[in-house]
């Protein structure tokens, strides 16, 4: 009689397979390299879906070149809770700094879209999920002064999983802060224009990102107060295909556009001379 081989052996130390490289794209599989993504602007030329875009890179994308000043650059949370989870607050910050090479979650200043001058708000989801603490909600709130005191428009482009758990109470407070600043800044008579890129979620879609005079979004974003997935497993049932994405918002009037990105200069632009004109 035959042993049998233990093949098994084989196996036991095989490598995990390599995950998904980060410019694969989710939807055709297509592969890119970091200049081709940037000269697309990060978007898919294949499929058209839109990949995750870092908040300078949105800057340089909207803005024209050499016009955007940066404000507040010197803001930092702090750690007021003394948090700590699995690691400190305060090292998740440090991390977080380092890896994306911002200090926050939004970089706000002055600068002008095709001619147009204005203030941005841009958020980025590579700092700890674009979420709100106490620093997001000051600089945002700074913006919308700042706005208002030059007299201009302020354009907002949010990409957040919504309040940082991490601050508490603290975290909560900006959703008000935040949509008394732009009350202020409508009270001097000054627009603000809501671009709203994956994923815009909770406490950021409930304060400040849905309280532009016009809303916008880009294609396949999801803009939710809470996932599909938390609101399947809470209600038991099946959700459309497209929940809680920018087209079943736009189906129901929750946004006015769907605006892909390669256009988005031009119709912002367009609706800054809108603006313009309707004060003259």
């Amino acid at each position: 009689m035959t042993s049998r081989i233990d093949v098994s052996i084989e196996h036991r130390n095989v490598p995990e397979p390599p995950g998904k490289h980060p410019n694969t794209c989710p939807s055709c599989s297509s592969h890119y390299r970091d200049d081709e993504l940037e000269a697309a602007l990060w978007v898919c030329p294949h499929c058209g879906h839109h990949f995750t875009m870092r908040a300078r890179a949105r800057i340089a994308s909207l803005a024209d070149e050499g016009t955007f000043v940066e404000e507040a650059a010197d803001l930092r949370s702090e750690d007021p809770l003394d948090f700590f989870d699995l690691r400190p607050y305060t090292e998740r910050l440090a991390e977080a700094e380092m890896k994306t090479g911002l200090g926050e979650a939004m970089l706000i200043g002055q600068g002008i879209i095709d001619g147009n001058p204005a203030e941005l708000a841009v958020m980025d989801f590579a700092f700890m999920g674009g979420s709100m603490g106490s620093v997001v909600g000051e600089k945002f709130s700074r913006a919308c002064d700042s706005a208002a005191q030059r007299g201009v428009p302020l354009v907002s482009v949010t990409a957040s999983g919504g309040a940082r758990m991490q601050e508490g109470i603290l975290s909560l407070m900006q959703l008000p802060k935040t949509v008394c600043a732009v009350e202020d800044l409508h009270d001097t008579g000054q627009p603000m224009i809501s671009v709203m890129s994956h994923p815009t979620t909770a406490g950021v879609l409930a304060s400040f990102a849905s309280l532009g005079d016009v809303i916008v979004a880009e294609p396949g974003a999801l803009l939710a107060f809470t996932g599909p997935r938390v609101v399947q497993q809470t209600t038991r049932e099946k959700l459309p295909d497209d929940f809680g994405l920018a087209e079943q918002n736009l189906r129901f009037g929750h946004i006015d556009a769907i605006v892909p990105r390669p256009e988005l200069k031009a119709y912002v632009a367009q609706l800054l001379r809108l603006f313009s004109r309707s004060g003259d």
